[in-house]
């Protein structure tokens, strides 16, 4: 993953979960929101679809602030780390 793939400030903090699930169903993605405690890692997913992340708080590593969205292309392998101190809200989907 690089630069290229972050779209920075997509969406305005605080982070409206419904414009951001009609903003990207217009785009045919799929829309879920998770929340993940300090510390919490999701690692080596590869997915046959495309996939688009935004988070509520803040290989290569890129660290997303809120309102950034991250495409990630079908069959790249990746992983999501909570970094921060506190819990982090973030929304995925899939197209």
């Amino acid at each position: 993953m690089s630069e290229d793939h972050v779209t920075r400030a997509l969406h305005t903090p605080p982070v409206d979960e419904a414009a951001v699930e009609r903003d990207w169903a217009g785009r045919g993605y799929s829309c879920t929101a998770i929340a993940d405690p300090p510390g919490r890692a999701w690692t080596g997913f590869v997915h046959d679809t495309n996939e688009l992340l935004t988070v509520e708080m803040a290989g290569s590593t890129l660290e997303l602030e809120p309102g950034d969205e991250l495409y990630i292309p079908r069959r790249v392998p990746h992983s999501v780390y909570n970094a921060a101190a506190g819990e982090t809200r973030w929304l995925y989907g899939y197209d």
